[in-house]
């Protein structure tokens, strides 16, 4: 198995194509630091704009037409500012932590670079006319299609290394590293301000926004073991990838749409306790997900099992 999955790898990285994914993607971080840092102001301007908030929520909150729930919202934002003042703590997008949460958009980038990768995965041999030397080998067609598909999870995890590295020193160069320790501000129930470790819910973003990473990175390995053909693989699942999300606005409509693969791949907003969809929990999103998940490596399998290479 190692050596299946070493000789993938070669064949990724002896390609040019690879070699400027990788430096599109630091290319992209750096680009994105910058112009997320442009409108940064290093003084003490966010105190006036916490304590206007903070007046500007009283006077809605008063407002009876309001909604009970912008309300509640409202309450939590000014115990947040106010707490922010007495302890003189800055927004997170005004440190190192601001430009790396704005990085973790950009894993959509390194899915984007990844389904490149997995369309071309299995439909690429086909397409070379490689398949035949390939399944001579010794190695059960089971252990071939593992290979592939653990490579181009590895492949997807080197791409997000490099982002996090790349966004950690970006923005540590441009905003510093003084605010290192800045906890995450949650209000409770009782409308409580707690601190909470930063490193860990920026960590629970990045692995989060992983989940969906995987989900449509399997989509799109699925998707290659069905044609022939790398460039219609790759076309369709990119199309897939970005279609998805545009679909999900229109079935959420629906009772039913809340069972579509892309309603759950973002879990990211169960951090702040928003689902998608009312009736929508963590565990709801993951048994979707598992299911799916199943569902495309079974199909990738059956399909590659039985796929005639002899035309």
């Amino acid at each position: 198995m190692l050596n299946l999955i070493k000789n993938e790898h070669m064949k990724i990285f002896r390609r040019l194509r690879t070699w400027i994914l990788a430096l599109l993607l630091v290319v992209i971080v750096i680009l994105t630091g910058i112009f997320s840092h442009s409108g940064h102001h290093d003084d003490d301007s966010w105190k006036t704009s916490a304590a206007e908030t903070i007046e500007h929520n009283k006077t809605e909150i008063a407002n009876s037409d309001l909604p009970d729930n912008f309300k509640q919202k409202m309450r939590e934002d000014s115990a947040t500012q106010q707490y922010m003042l007495d302890h003189n703590y800055p927004p997170m997008d005004n440190t190192l932590w601001g430009g790396m949460m704005t990085a973790a958009g950009l894993i959509l980038v390194v899915t984007l670079f990844t389904v490149i990768i997995a369309g071309d995965m299995v439909a690429g041999e086909f397409t070379w006319g490689t398949i035949k030397l390939l399944l001579i080998r010794p190695a059960s067609r089971a252990k071939i299609l593992l290979s592939k598909y653990l490579t181009t999870l590895l492949f997807a995890a080197t791409l997000v290394i490099i982002l996090f590295l790349t966004a950690l020193i970006v923005n540590g160069f441009l905003y510093g590293f003084g605010h290192m320790g800045l906890p995450h501000l949650t209000v409770n129930a009782a409308g409580q301000v707690k601190e909470k470790s930063m490193l860990l819910y920026v960590f629970a973003t990045y692995g989060l926004k992983l989940i969906e990473l995987v989900m449509i990175v399997t989509l799109a390995f699925m998707i290659s073991t069905v044609f022939r053909s790398a460039s219609l693989a790759i076309g369709l699942s990119i199309f897939i990838m970005f279609a998805g999300q545009l679909i999900t606005l229109l079935f959420m409509r629906y009772s039913w749409g809340k069972y579509y693969l892309f309603a759950n791949t973002d879990l990211t907003p169960y951090l702040e306790g928003q689902p998608v969809a009312d009736g929508m929990t963590l565990g709801f999103s993951i048994a979707v997900l598992v299911f799916y998940f199943l569902l495309f490596n079974v199909l990738s399998w059956e399909i590659f099992r039985r796929r005639d290479v002899a035309a």
